[in-house]
């Protein structure tokens, strides 16, 4: 399958075309390269130059990454959630929607009681097992509602209305957390970075942890701040266990299930659509509901039914089986992180060499692989930034209504390509501003 891809990107030559000489041109690969100069002001020449790359066939062994070029009509998708997919994962249920693997239905029409289905969802948890290595004395359930269920899910299986649970909140999601927590029991707030913006993980020393406490709540990674843990608290109470909200990170790399009680995530940043949340649970810490939890709040209902006491989400649940292959095909968590660190890599350099043209105002220690926001020195280009970007074939750059600038979540489905491609652009729009 052929393909053309072109990418309009303006630089200074100082060599070949003069100190003032400009270029309009395709990045990505060569195969074919044409020029035409177009009429200019004299003293500056400008070159259309058109890269026509051939795309792989399905015949081409899949690396799992940095494909040179997206298929005809596709675009590079920046969105935090819900965000883009791995694009074999995608072709490969589209190729199973109408008929899967041969039942005569579509995973949207089959039973969820069916072998077919049962199928489906025992693959996925075991896929997920082996991916982060959970350990057997966990479950793992697939819930709905969100991960801002589980706000309200959480104080309601594992604490008392009297008993007290610490919060960090290094984010907006986390302090929703918190203070859903406050309705179901006597959360405390341990920390807060609402003082800085939210832009840096507390020392261990700053965290006020109650010694009583049930469990410490984090969120791993703030989708709309870019703050990730690097490394984990460890909760003072000797029976005090960890909870993570792990939604905008969720196996990007390697986790010790061990040291957390609680693991939950939405899925739709990076292992799926929207539709489901997971849920992984020490299994000791099931069946002490409040008696006021509603019934499908209840972790032990779920357990006890291996996530079907009522229809779940079917065909979500299927699409994060096929990411789960995906991961495991590619290496791991441990190859995924690797890449992702290299793609971030690349996205924060090309802000801090920009010479403040752009900011992110992180801390540099605890920026995220996942999302990372960033704003220009001159703010009233931002909105000239996202839509020539869009027209490149770039979507989705735009940063959270709360926060405004310019947020890029880079998840594990975005190609090495799209960050390069970013990168590029970026700096052919500071050069012309």
């Amino acid at each position: 399958m052929a393909a053309s891809a072109t990418f309009q990107q303006a630089f200074l030559l100082n060599n070949h075309l003069g100190s003032s000489s400009s270029i309009t041109g395709t990045k990505l690969c060569t195969p074919s390269l044409y020029l035409r100069e177009k009429s200019h002001d004299p003293s500056r020449k400008t070159l259309s130059i058109t890269c026509t790359a051939v795309a792989p066939s399905s015949a081409t062994p899949r690396t799992g990454f940095s494909d040179p070029v997206q298929d005809e009509g596709r675009v590079f998708n920046f969105a935090a959630g819900p965000a883009t997919l791995p694009e074999n994962v995608l072709k490969k249920a589209q190729a199973e929607l109408y008929n899967w693997r041969g039942s005569g239905m579509s995973i949207m029409e089959m039973s969820h009681r069916g072998k077919e289905f049962t199928s489906v969802i025992q693959k996925a948890e075991s896929d997920l097992r082996e991916l982060l290595s959970i350990p057997a004395n966990y479950e793992v359930l697939f819930l709905q509602g969100g991960a801002s269920t589980q706000f309200s899910c959480l104080p309601l299986n594992l604490c008392g209305a009297e008993d007290t649970a610490d919060y960090i909140v290094t984010g907006s999601w986390g302090d929703k957390a918190f203070k859903e927590g406050q309705k179901f029991c006597k959360a405390n707030l341990a920390w807060s970075g609402k003082a800085t913006k939210y832009t840096r993980i507390p020392s261990e020393e700053e965290v006020q942890l109650n010694q009583n406490a049930k469990y410490l709540h984090i969120c791993a990674n703030e989708t709309i701040h870019g703050v990730e843990f690097k490394d984990y608290p460890t909760p003072k109470g000797d029976t005090t266990f960890l909870v993570a909200d792990m939604s905008s990170n969720f196996c990007s790399k390697p986790v010790d299930v061990s040291k957390f009680g609680v693991i939950y995530a939405g899925a739709q940043k990076n292992v799926g659509p929207a539709g489901v949340t997971i849920v992984i649970i020490r299994n000791d810490l099931i069946g002490n509901a409040q008696q006021s939890t509603p019934l499908m709040l209840d972790y032990k209902i779920h357990a006890e039914n291996k996530s079907l006491y009522n229809t779940p989400p079917c065909f979500t649940i299927y699409m994060c089986g096929l990411v789960f292959e995906d991961l495991l095909a590619q290496g791991g968590l441990s190859e995924i992180e690797k890449k992702n660190v290299q793609k971030a890599k690349i996205l924060y350099d090309a802000i801090d060499a920009s010479n403040g043209f752009y900011r992110c105002p992180v801390e540099k220690s605890v920026r995220s692989l996942m999302n990372v926001p960033f704003t220009l020195e001159k703010s009233e280009l931002e909105s000239d930034f996202i839509k020539q970007a869009a027209s490149e074939s770039m979507l989705q750059l735009k940063g959270h209504r709360s926060v405004g600038g310019m947020r890029a979540s880079i998840y594990n489905a975005m190609p090495l390509a799209g960050v390069e491609k970013l990168v590029s652009f970026m700096k052919v729009f500071q050069a012309n501003h």
